[in-house]
């Protein structure tokens, strides 16, 4: 018999509308749900297979068995004669000595061991474990249970450490495989006896693995060759490449000592007869580049040798590739900053060239940045940063930590660059701030007066980012959180500035900034700032929440787009006579034409003798207007046209300068109009358009121009390397300015940018261009003729041609053709410089060489004396006004060795700074400075140092300006004296002096006292002011009054301070006389603000207050969401209306204040309001009250017949055929204690179960 399920007062509830009553039997209606049997519902679990079970059946609802996982250990078993066993006590087998040892290994590797003894008294040992296990095991077992013998074996020395290996692993893998302990003398040891100890099998094994390891090296040579470091390079070759072609040709393994190491043997192993070869390929290198080769020594600074060598010495190896020159650099810890080039003479000049390439190819710069910038430079997450360096990655950017400095390094223009950029961000960011805090300043105005609290902001020069707040601790807390929220959105904010064409600034802002307010509105928290007019600056900033910037810039980059689109021009000249035939009648025809094509169409004024009419829209559109156009005058007229072809590349010549030629032809032949095509379309199509015979004789002339322009524009082309360039050109351009007036040609250079720098363009007639290419060849084949050239110079010169890293060769070399100019090493005693190159080039470096020293022996030496305490200010920032002079003046300026004794004197005072006579100043050796070079620059030199001896001049200030002119903390005069590069002096206060002194150049003094003088006129202009502005009335008003006068959150006292520009003081708690307030500030403002206060004060007067009874049930509906309503009420009937606070006593009493007539007219609308609301009160409580949910089990009496017995709890989960409906069993009664105890309880069981026999 099967169950059912029996239906719940939950579902009664649920179907109570739908169901017939049916009669609850031992049958399934067919709409039941079907319930599943008990097997269905709870499947067994399986159970192993029988032995007889098929493969083939099917597999259980559990799923197929898991497939095993094969274990990871293994089993090794091995025999110990009785003979060799360290404990032979058989009567203690498994408990003696050999147990403990065992046990020990186990615990020590991990491994099992089981023992067992043979019929032999042998010892079986099986180790089970991990492979590493098992032969550590094995290794301790044989050392610790079986006794060990020991043998020797003999083998060369050298190869000893073969039998070590690498980290001696192969000796631990020769000790585990063979269970022995291997003992090899130390290399300072002279025996070449190694010891083997273990049992006679691993001893012989050992001894056998030992001896083929020798046997190996027996085969193999290995060669010690002790050759000059200068040479390895060669040997290595570019990236070691020719050594592991020896090594692969020769099958010989070539160790050749790294750079770093000061050593000079290089190593050859492996077969004797690989050995023997690479040996001499080796020597053979060696005596060939010691032959050939020369050297030259360069100074490089030392900063720069690290560009030089590159990043793991790949650049060093680069110019050894390229040049076959190797360059030998100092140590990193030598201070030298010689650079020896070793290499055949002919490549030395190119390869020098190129360190000096690689030294200057990396530059570094320091940017000056507060330190408090630096993390908004950076920018969240690395955002600002992140930018500068993905665009340019070999950009190194350094932030010091405390340190008012950003170090950049990197390739020069990249570098320069990355400066440009950074010195922006920073400028922008000054100017945030100065901007956020300026336009955040009444917030913290208000701020201060919520919450009752000091904010203390500090000054830009100060570079602090702290912020003092004082007062109550609790105004304090508030106004540190409202500040970090204001923070934290200024934060968010950003920057963006967008790049617009100044011509569509207008076409933006619209009439009366129409268009642009649209924007505004549709971005309300971005402000957009346009740029003056007057500055022609195309930059467009907008600044606010970051997500809301990137919407507002793409919405005005889509406006800019359309802009730019639609701003398309086209000018076609019509003839002036049918100007008014496009027009039409009224604008019909050119109104017509606007619409149907979407453009603008300007003609010219009647008075202008202009013909052009001007289409502006999208590109077709304005083409297709321009067609119309056309068309109407091809109506009207006898108008022809006609097309010529022309090289584009002749179309500007035609057009001459601002069209001059062209036009010339056109007003020639009767005006008519000549198109050229667009720059870059590439066509060489010319439309001519007038009457017929006018446009036959433009187009003769036009041809008969185009002719004349194309004989004289014959092109050739010439290839010369770039180094002959200069030399070509000549100083100052002179060589080429020769060719071309000899033969009337023009000659193009290539530009830096230009792909191919070999190509030189002659451009003119045929006959001159082909003289000029011929000339050029000329030079050019001369410069290829190189020759080697000498000239003495004496001893006292050299130093200026080597100093300064070579500066004047270089310089040489640049503008002679790359000529190589090799002066005497230091020390050597030779005068014969030697010069390497065309020989053109070397004749006019030699030349210019002579030059030089003809300038070097014409210099004199003038003294200048000036007090040794002015040459610093001399100097200037990092000596920059001496190296002007020294640049401007060609001269070399040498300042003394300071003598701090004599900077210890006290100087005698000078007036205004001006150097005394000769009894009054004897100037010292430490005041001479010497100036060396053309006796004429020498002066001018002279007059230039002595314009830079700072003056001191006083200028008359009052004593009570003093510190207004300092200002905070200094600032004041720290901004002075940094605008005007001056030094100011101010008298202590105590001395009550009215000068102040000024010391500077005299120029700067000069523009510092006009700057001191103006400052003095603002103060006391302000000083002025100040005194108007403390005129102070005091007036009596009821204190009941004041509130109202302050107004909401002060809107009504802010309000009459903001329109009278006054300062209003209330009286504080405990004064005496609490009706006083204070007006401060110009008298007739004072008045004024005095006259409002009273008319407001007279008002309220007038005032009544009247209580009405309101249900409270109402008052929420009154007020509105968050006073809306109420704030609405009150601003409707000029009233003040205040409900009471919850808790009070009179709860439905609410108080109306203003003029009789509207407080009347308040209450009245109030009281309409609250039956209003009382109305819709009522008819919400009614309902809820209807509302209530019935009782959980109610109606059960009509549930078919079910009596009080059905309205248990739900039966839960139903099945068919369980164990507990066959007969004679039931199902356990979950509230029994005895189907099912608590824990701990034992309760005997009345009676078997289905469930089988109860567990506790």
């Amino acid at each position: 018999m099967s169950s059912v399920a029996v239906l719940t007062p939950e579902s009664f509830a649920e179907h109570r509308s739908g169901l017939k009553d049916q009669e609850i039997t031992g049958c399934v209606p067919e709409d039941e749900a079907y319930i599943p049997t008990y097997l269905e519902a709870f499947p067994p679990l399986p159970e192993k297979g029988a032995p007889g079970e098929k493969a083939g059946e099917p597999a259980s609802v559990w799923g197929s068995k898991i497939r095993p996982i094969k274990a990871s250990v293994i089993t090794q078993v091995f025999h110990v004669p009785l003979e060799e066993r360290r404990y032979k006590d058989n009567s203690q087998f498994g408990e003696g000595e050999e147990a403990k040892v065992c046990l020990d290994i186990m615990q020590r590797t991990g491994a099992h061991i089981e023992l067992s003894l043979a019929k032999d008294q042998g010892l079986s040992i099986m180790v089970t474990g991990k492979l590493d296990s098992v032969m550590k095991a094995r290794k301790e077992i044989v050392a610790r249970l079986q006794t060990q013998a020991s043998a020797t074996v003999a083998i060369p020395k050298e190869h000893h450490r073969f039998v070590i290996g690498k980290n001696g692993e192969k000796l631990q893998e020769l000790e585990l495989k063979t269970a022995t302990k291997i003992a090899i003398p130390r290399p300072d040891d002279p025996s070449a006896n190694i010891r083997i100890t273990g049992t006679k099998e691993g001893i012989e094994k050992a001894r056998h693995e030992i001896l083929l390891i020798s046997a190996e090296q027996d085969k193999r040579a290995v060669e010690r060759l002790s050759l000059e470091k200068a040479f390895h390079p060669f040997i290595a070759g570019a990236y070691n490449r020719l050594v592991q072609e020896l090594s692969q040709e020769t099958g010989a393994r070539i160790s050749i000592p790294p750079p770093s190491l000061p050593k000079d043997e290089i190593v050859i192993t492996g077969e004797k007869e690989a050995v023997a070869l690479a040996l001499n390929r080796i020597r053979a290198i060696y005596e060939d580049k010691k032959r050939k080769t020369t050297t030259i020594s360069v100074e490089v600074k030392k900063s720069q040798h690290k560009y030089i060598i590159g990043p793991k010495g790949n650049t060093l190896q680069e110019i050894l590739e390229a040049t076959g020159v190797s360059v030998e650099m100092p140590p990193l810890d030598s201070s030298s900053e010689t650079i020896i080039l070793r290499g055949e003479p002919d490549k030395l000049g190119p390869a020098l060239t190129q360190v000096y390439a690689k030294a200057k190819s990396v530059m570094v710069v320091e940017v000056t940045a507060p330190a408090w910038l630096h993390r908004f430079i950076i920018g969240k997450k690395g955002q600002n940063i992140g930018r500068i360096t993905q665009q340019l990655p070999r950009v190194h950017i350094e932030f010091t930590d405390g340190e008012e400095r950003i170090s950049l390094e990197g390739p020069t223009e990249e570098v320069e660059q990355a400066q440009v950029q950074i010195q922006e961000i920073i400028k922008d960011l000054v100017r945030t701030h100065t901007q956020t805090t300026q336009m955040y300043k009444p917030a913290f105005n208000r701020i201060k007066e919520q919450y009752k609290v000091s904010v203390r902001i500090p000054q830009d020069s100060e570079r602090s980012g702290l912020v003092r707040i004082e007062g109550d601790p609790k105004g304090v807390q508030l106004a540190r959180r409202e500040l970090i929220e204001m923070v934290q959105r200024m934060e968010n904010e950003r920057t963006k500035d967008l790049i617009v064409e100044q011509k569509f600034h207008r076409t933006i802002i619209g009439q009366k900034g129409e268009k642009i307010k649209e924007v505004r509105d549709k971005f309300p928290e971005v402000i957009i700032n346009f740029p003056d007019p007057s500055q022609k600056s195309d930059i467009v900033q907008l600044r606010g929440p970051k997500n809301e910037v990137e919407k507002c810039a793409k919405f005005l980059q889509k406006i800019i787009a359309d802009l730019i689109e639609n701003s398309f021009s086209l000018s076609v000249p019509i003839f002036k006579q049918f100007h008014k035939n496009i027009i039409g009648k009224g604008g019909a025809n050119i109104k017509k034409i606007r619409e149907e094509t979407n453009t603008k169409i300007d003609l010219p004024t009647e008075n202008s003798n202009s013909e052009m009419i001007i289409i502006t829209g999208k590109k077709t559109n304005c083409e297709a207007a321009r067609e119309r156009i056309l068309a109407i005058q091809r109506e009207l007229a006898n108008i022809k046209e006609t097309e010529v072809t022309i090289p584009a590349k002749l179309h500007n010549s035609l057009i001459g300068s601002k069209g001059c030629l062209v036009r010339s032809i056109m007003e020639d032949c009767g005006g008519v109009h000549i198109h050229f095509p667009s720059e870059g379309s590439g066509s060489d199509k010319v439309t001519i358009r007038g009457p017929a015979g006018e446009v036959e004789k433009a187009k003769k002339q036009l041809l008969q121009l185009a002719e004349e322009k194309q004989v004289n524009n014959f092109t050739a082309e010439l290839q010369a390397k770039p180094e002959y360039h200069k030399f070509l050109i000549g100083r100052g351009g002179a060589n080429i300015r020769r060719v071309r007036d000899r033969t009337g040609a023009r000659i193009i250079f290539p530009s830096p940018d230009d792909t191919e720098q070999e190509l030189i363009t002659i451009v003119g007639k045929e006959e001159a261009v082909r003289q000029a290419q011929k000339e050029l060849e000329s030079l050019v084949k001369n410069l290829d003729d190189v020759v080697e050239d000498s000239m003495v110079v004496d001893f006292r010169h050299h130093r200026h041609f080597v100093c300064r890293r070579g500066q004047v060769l270089r310089e040489l070399a640049e503008e002679y053709g790359g000529v190589t100019v090799s002066f005497p090493r230091t020390g050597a005693n030779s005068q014969r410089v030697t010069l390497k190159g065309a020989k053109d080039c070397v004749d006019a470096a030699k030349k210019r060489i002579q030059e030089i020293i003809e300038d070097l022996e014409s210099q004199v030496s003038v003294e200048v004396a000036i007090p040794q305490r002015y040459h610093r200010a001399i100097m200037g920032p990092k000596g920059c006004r001496i190296q002007y002079i020294t640049r401007e003046h060609e001269v070399q300026i040498k300042f003394p060795e300071r003598d701090d004794s004599a900077a210890g004197q006290d100087a005698p005072p000078q007036e205004n700074g001006d150097i005394s006579p000769e009894a009054e100043f004897a100037p010292r050796k430490c005041d001479i400075i010497t100036i060396c070079g053309r006796a004429e620059k020498c002066e001018l030199a002279k007059v230039a140092l002595l314009a830079l001896v700072p003056i001191t001049e006083d200028v008359e200030v009052s004593y009570e300006l003093h510190r207004y002119i300092i200002g905070q903390k200094g600032s004041g005069i720290r901004k002075m004296m940094e605008e005007y590069e001056v030094n100011i002096w101010v008298p202590q206060p105590e001395k009550q002096l009215d000068v102040i002194k000024v010391t500077g150049l005299v120029a700067n003094v000069e523009r510092a006292k006009q700057g001191l003088l103006e400052r003095v006129k603002e103060l006391q202009a302000e000083q002025e002011d100040r005194a108007l502005r403390s005129f102070k009335v005091t007036m009596s008003v009821d204190p009941k009054f004041h509130p109202k006068i302050i107004g909401r959150k002060g809107a009504v006292i802010s309000q009459i301070r903001k329109d009278y520009d006054v300062s209003i003081q209330f009286p504080d708690k405990g004064e005496e006389q609490q009706d006083l307030i204070v007006i401060s500030g110009y008298e007739r403002n004072v008045e004024e603000a005095r006259q409002a206060i009273q008319q407001l004060v007279s008002e309220w007067q007038e005032m009544v207050s009247q209580d009405v009874h309101l249900d409270p049930r109402t008052h929420a509906r009154i007020i509105g969401a968050r006073g809306k309503a109420i704030r609405k009420l009150m601003e409707e009937f000029k009233v003040d209306i205040r409900f009471p606070q919850p808790g009070a006593d009179e709860p439905d009493k609410v108080t109306v204040t203003g003029l009789p007539d509207t407080v009347d007219n308040a209450i009245d609308h109030l009281l309409n309001l609250e039956e209003e609301y009382l109305l819709s009160v009522t008819e919400t409580e009614t309902l809820a009250a209807y509302m209530k949910p019935p009782s959980r089990w109610g109606g059960g009496g009509g549930a078919g017949g079910m009596d009080d017995s059905s309205g248990g709890p739900a039966k839960g989960f139903v099945v068919r055929d369980a164990p507990w409906n066959a007969s004679g069993n039931k199902a356990p009664d979950m509230s029994s204690a005895e189907d099912f105890p608590t824990f701990g309880t034992g309760v005997a069981p009345k009676q078997a179960s289905a469930w089988g026999p109860k567990k506790f």
